[in-house]
């Protein structure tokens, strides 16, 4: 970087954009993810220079950022290209609950603002014990996380972490510590086998059809299906591995997993 803390960033994905507001350090931002909406007003302040896999290089370059914030493998060609124009760019690449908490605390430190990192990391890490502390004496519900459908992908290794926080049991456990979606494509019939009594589903920015599920080749025979629990988890929820996937996108789990009718 040009200079300590850095001046101005620039964020390829949402939840670095939602971090660093929660962290009062917003004012830095000069460019963002068009996916970013979280908080709503960061769509009216920043401007969008970024989809995921794709980014407006000469837009970005134009802002003169002192850093770029990039998450994954699938930016990785985006932050190579931004590294041989000279831009400074840290890549995350959490996958679990623990690398949610560490990028918050890792973000904070490259900002400047290390202890207010640290407490805004230990709020969560308390919730999501005092989450898992109201439902440990609940029956656990098997669950299916559809991330796509076509073709049928489960959910990723902080998905399956919160599942279990909210009281729920991820009948693909093993396939979620893979982190690429392709090695976590399942067969139509292995869902079946697995028998869920709930499915959620979050088809990656797709609105989700419950019907469309339930109408799938002898899945009649699900728990889930034939007992109507089939329920959306809005993306920006879930599908972001930061502070949105630890707060509302637990809480929309955990209404999901036990709501009143079940409780």
């Amino acid at each position: 970087m040009r200079r300590f803390p850095p001046e101005r960033i620039v964020c390829l994905t949402e939840e670095t954009v939602e971090t660093l507001y929660l962290l009062g350090e917003q004012d830095r931002i000069v460019g963002v993810s068009g996916y970013a909406v979280r908080p709503p007003r960061v769509r009216r302040e920043k401007p969008r220079v970024s989809a995921f896999t794709s980014a407006d290089l000469p837009k970005i370059l134009a802002l003169a950022p002192d850093l770029v914030l990039a998450f994954s493998d699938l930016q990785a060609e985006i932050a190579a290209d931004l590294a041989r124009a000279g831009i400074a760019v840290h890549l995350f690449n959490q996958r679990d609950v623990s690398g949610i908490l560490a990028m918050i605390r890792t973000l904070g430190a490259l900002v400047g603002c290390p202890g207010r990192a640290a407490d805004l990391a230990a709020g969560f890490e308390a919730r999501l014990a005092s989450v898992a502390e109201a439902v440990r004496e609940r029956p656990r519900p098997r669950v299916y996380f559809e991330e796509w459908d076509a073709p049928l992908i489960s959910g990723i290794g902080w998905v399956s972490e919160l599942i279990g926080i909210a009281g729920g049991a991820d009948v693909f456990p093993n396939l979620a510590r893979e982190p690429a979606a392709r090695d976590r494509i399942v067969a139509p019939e292995a869902v079946v086998a697995t028998a869920p009594d709930v499915i959620l589903a979050s088809w990656c920015g797709k609105k989700v059809v419950p019907g469309r599920i339930a109408a799938r080749l002898g899945w009649d025979g699900i728990p889930a299906v034939a007992r109507g629990r089939i329920v959306e988890i809005k993306s920006a929820l879930i599908l972001q591995p930061g502070p949105a996937a630890l707060t509302d996108g637990l809480d929309a789990i955990r209404a999901a997993l036990h709501p009143p009718i079940y409780r």
